[in-house]
């Protein structure tokens, strides 16, 4: 294995390439642009680390590494930019020489490197967000419109299509005004199309994935979720337990300790927003399938949701729900295992009966 940590700052065109020896001293630095970058990177020598900020491109060049023999090591931005050493001073060199630094740093956390299908799959989710994005706000132009006329449509969707479909009974809209409504409500149209075909494709990749059907098995994990966490997360290897996935997805709360004593503030929302979004959405659905299904025939979750949901805000126990799936998604990637709504009686810590009997007699004392 080389001594040798090559760190890289990524951009469009020119690369600024910056390597460090075993002792942390800079051996030379260089700039080449994208073809010389990929010619170059082919020489170096096999073993090598090559470190890059987790942005566009790297999963990329994350791959090449791999194919010449490399390893590649992705970091998160902020935390490359404690080891810069003029925070005033910011430029290519000095950040590829940051990277450099933090790729050396032995409790450096790094980013897996996503393989074509995971990038593909994310992609289909990126661009259906973008369309959900641009259908709102279409719909959100296409009402402010129609009030400059006097005409004040409800919120929904269906009360918005109800408006346009009578844009010929409108009076009091000129005709320019109506063929201008028409194309625009054509145009949301077809975003509302684009945003079903991808929904379609998601769960059409979801429905033949043997790790998506085995996640759906838990309520509040739908196909655009698991497909979600299988493209984002990948095997789950990366993290050494389920706590890791959910304070990186930013459901645990801020810490603001010292002195020994501990601090928690609101959750940190760092991290997949995406995913977390989808988590927490799901949470809803798992709360109202556990107030819907009598305590008799609740499962184990459900019964700690309800008793949750008893003494907890809304907002909180959507939250502890999400918190619970990311945990239970990261062991059934990690481990390769199908879920178990009894999982917790296999607990060393737990000596009662697994019966629902028990369960339900302690819920209800």
């Amino acid at each position: 294995m080389s001594t040798i940590t090559i760190g890289v700052d990524l951009a469009k065109s020119v690369f600024s390439v910056c390597e460090v020896d075993g002792s942390g001293h800079v051996l030379r630095r260089r700039d080449l642009k994208r073809d010389a970058f990929a010619v170059w990177l082919a020489q170096v020598p096999a073993g090598t680390v090559v470190a890059m900020e987790a942005c566009s491109g790297a999963h990329h060049w994350g791959r090449r590494c791999l194919e010449y023999g490399l390893q590649p090591r992705l970091m998160a931005a902020q935390f490359v930019t404690p080891f810069r050493k003029n925070r005033t001073a910011k430029n290519d060199r000095n950040d590829a020489e940051a990277i450099a630094t933090a790729a050396r740093q032995g409790n450096m956390r790094f980013v897996p490197v996503k393989t074509v299908d995971q990038q593909a799959r994310l992609s289909c989710h990126r661009v259906r967000e973008g369309y959900k994005v641009e259908g709102l706000s279409i719909s959100n132009r296409l009402r402010g419109l129609l009030a400059e006329f006097g005409i004040v449509v409800a919120k929904s969707d269906l009360a918005l299509r109800r408006a346009l479909a009578d844009l010929d009974r409108q009076t009091a809209l000129p005709p320019e005004m109506r063929e201008l409504l028409h194309d625009l409500s054509a145009h949301w149209a077809k975003v509302r199309t684009a945003v079903d075909a991808c929904s379609a494709r998601i769960d059409a990749h979801a429905r033949v994935d043997e790790r998506c059907i085995r996640l759906r098995a838990i309520i509040g994990i739908g196909t655009i979720t698991a497909d979600a966490a299988i493209a984002t997360l990948g095997d789950a290897k990366e993290f050494r337990n389920g706590r890791q996935v959910s304070a990186w997805l930013g459901l645990v709360p801020t810490q603001h300790s010292s002195g020994g004593h501990a601090r928690l503030g609101t959750i940190s929302c760092r991290g997949d927003g995406y995913l977390r979004t989808l988590l927490i959405q799901g949470a809803r659905s798992s709360l109202q399938r556990a107030k819907a299904v009598s305590v008799e025939k609740s499962t184990p979750e459900q019964i700690w949701i309800r008793q949750l949901a008893s003494r907890m805000p809304f907002g909180k126990v959507l939250v502890a729900i999400a918190n619970k799936h990311a945990r239970q998604l990261w062991a059934m990637l990690a481990h390769d295992e199908t879920y178990d709504a009894d999982a917790w009686l296999k607990h060393p810590m737990v000596q009662r009966p697994a019966g629902k009997h028990a369960i339900t007699m302690r819920t209800t004392a």
